[in-house]
């Protein structure tokens, strides 16, 4: 059986990692399993807000720094070490505590989805095909198709719309009939949590941190990622994708950064609309100090 679970969501910079790992040094037999689609690639940890060397010795962490940065992870293959990860606790006779911002994954992990399957040569295609006439001639063509599945993509996401046009000529089924569920909240065993930040004052915590990575390396990370030849899901990560951008000479140190901050709110709020929808979560708003807030919660919670 899985153990007892309680997960921790918000917005990116919001204190989620913070909160739980306050949470499991106080109880002792906790482990932090991440929820990150960006934390399981090795070496990108600076740009993701990896715990530390410090922090992994305090907490058992699960599902961080699982695979090369070359590998293309998908949702699916999250599904799997997660149920490897959440084996592991309960044998170990100690409790889970999921921590993370990936929505899909969450609600992969909280209520299990039906995945699509893969087509890789009908995916080439449409990548051959995004390349030469652009992600708007191919979202036009899903709306035609799969219109449900076109309002929640973006409508500039090239990669996510090749995936729906993929499983949907691939399965001969509509992309968004795989996520039914998503559309659905059924009753868990999972206690979520989740903080809530003002907008303004979440934006400028997210630009410190941006900041603070670049203090600790980040520029000299996103070198070494880009030469060990990262997949097209790392590429797309926060930080990275712009700093490529830059050290393959498409703009200035200056706009990388300010695209970072930028990008980084608006991803926030993304997560936050995400999230929102659900409404088994507690939210809990912070004003100040997360741990000081949201701990009582949580220890309430479980």
């Amino acid at each position: 059986m899985n153990p007892p679970r309680l997960a921790v969501v918000g917005p990116t910079a919001s204190g989620k990692s913070a909160v739980a790992h306050a949470l499991a040094v106080e109880a002792g037999d906790i482990d932090i399993v991440s929820v990150d689609s960006m934390q399981v690639y090795r070496g990108m940890d600076i740009g993701t807000a990896t715990p530390t060397a410090a922090e992994r010795a305090a907490v058992p962490h699960h599902l961080i720094d699982i695979v090369d940065v070359d590998t293309e992870f998908t949702v699916a293959m999250f599904q799997e070490f997660l149920g490897a990860a959440l084996e592991a606790v309960c044998a170990a006779g100690r409790r889970a505590v999921l921590v993370g911002g990936t929505g899909l994954y969450h609600r992969a992990a909280v209520d299990g989805l039906e995945l699509a399957g893969s087509w890789p040569t009908i995916r080439e295609r449409l990548e051959s095909e995004l390349a030469s006439v652009g992600a708007a001639v191919l979202y036009e063509r899903l709306r035609d198709v799969d219109p449900d599945a076109a309002e929640r993509i973006d409508p500039a996401n090239g990669r996510r719309i090749v995936r729906a046009l993929e499983v949907g000529e691939g399965s001969g089924r509509r992309f968004s009939s795989f996520g039914q569920g998503l559309d659905q909240y059924p009753p868990t065993e999972v206690v979520q949590v989740g903080l809530r930040w003002e907008r303004d004052v979440l934006a400028q915590r997210i630009e410190a941190r941006v900041h603070a990575m670049f203090d600790e390396g980040l520029l000299d990370e996103a070198t070494s990622v880009l030469e060990r030849g990262p997949s097209r899901t790392a590429s797309a990560a926060l930080g990275y994708a712009e700093l490529f951008d830059h050290l393959c000479g498409g703009c200035s140190l200056d706009e990388a950064v300010h695209a970072i901050v930028a990008n980084t709110r608006r991803f926030a709020v993304r997560q936050e609309r995400w999230f929102r929808r659900d409404p088994r979560i507690r939210w809990v708003d912070v004003h100040d100090d997360p741990v000081a807030e949201v701990l009582p919660v949580l220890r309430a919670a479980w």
